[in-house]
């Protein structure tokens, strides 16, 4: 069996039996006026933060969602696209997409504006969407791509790209690990499907977004998810994995390399009412400014009267590139 096989089978069980531990997060499910979430979809919430935000969400988007678990994030997305399939789940497990219609039916007694036609549920693998070229405006996953291996991970983040229409985006949640992993973690296939053990660096992580494509990146935030300790796992240290929010945007690769934007700011402090870099970055006098990682760089650089802070590793939009 492989590691594919054991994810298809661990979330046929989520499916048919809820399983309210299976994933966790400490963020607060997103509410929003009017909108009732369903108990059994918050029950089936198999994700480990949010990739729903209201910024990337105007226009009436077209959406693409990756593994529909009970349909919360569907339902929340809808929220934002009320069309007909103004949102397209794709999952491979037949008990999940069925679990999700059901659903879907009782949103629907709870919440007045809500069609189970606004979501059209689609049998389908993340590794070979069924979805056209260019054809989505805001992409998603939770907790889902932290399963892939590293060939795969490559080909889901590649098939995200090819369906994003340009300037579109890919919101996601993983747990990401900073330590390194001995192989009994990484070679156990229940672990990986628990969103354990695939768990990679953030830095690796990124690498494969911006070799896909992707110009921009923004880490919006990063938070604790699990410990794997020796007395439950089989480990000799305590491994500590966190959450991150992410979102990927489809621009054009700049020259100078992809924009990662981690929650740096920079003030200037001199004499003068701004500093004009002449590459486009303008500092009214001790006024925070959101940068790019590279940005940042450059500026400590071009002047010793610029403070440039730490990654905060939240970023929520703004600044200049």
């Amino acid at each position: 069996m492989s590691y594919l096989d054991a994810t298809q089978d661990l979330y046929k069980e989520a499916a048919l039996s809820p399983d309210v531990g299976l994933c966790c997060t400490t963020n607060p499910i997103w509410q929003f006026p009017g909108l009732s979430i369903p108990k059994i979809m918050q029950e089936m919430n198999y994700g480990c933060g949010s990739t729903v935000s209201a910024q990337d969400l105007v226009n009436d988007p077209k959406v693409l969602y990756v593994g529909v678990g009970g349909g919360m994030e569907l339902l929340q997305f809808s929220y934002f696209s009320r069309q007909k399939s103004g949102v397209i789940g794709v999952d491979s497990v037949d008990e999940m997409l069925e679990a999700s219609r059901k659903n879907f039916k009782i949103a629907e007694e709870e919440n007045d504006w809500f069609k189970s036609e606004y979501v059209d549920l689609v049998k389908g693998d993340a590794l070979n969407l069924p979805v056209p070229d260019e054809s989505i405006d805001v992409a998603a996953q939770n907790c889902l791509f932290n399963i892939f291996k590293m060939d795969d991970l490559k080909k889901a983040v590649a098939e995200m790209y090819r369906v994003l229409k340009p300037h579109g985006r890919l919101v996601m949640s993983d747990p990401t690990c900073e330590q390194p992993m001995n192989d009994e973690l990484r070679n156990d296939d229940r672990l990986r499907a628990l969103c354990l053990s695939g768990s990679i660096p953030i830095k690796d992580y990124v690498k494969v977004l911006t070799d896909a494509g992707f110009g921009t990146i923004e880490i919006r935030g990063r938070r604790a998810y699990r410990v794997l300790t020796p007395n439950h796992y089989p480990t000799d240290e305590l491994v500590y994995i966190e959450s991150i929010e992410i979102a990927a945007i489809k621009d054009p690769m700049p020259e100078d390399g992809p924009c990662m934007f981690t929650g740096k700011t920079a003030i200037y402090y001199g004499e003068e009412e701004y500093f004009d870099d002449g590459l486009g970055h303008v500092l009214l006098q001790n006024q925070p400014l959101a940068v790019c990682d590279k940005t940042a760089a450059a500026l400590a650089k071009a002047s010793d009267e610029i403070f440039v802070s730490e990654s905060t590793w939240h970023y929520n939009g703004g600044g200049c590139c």
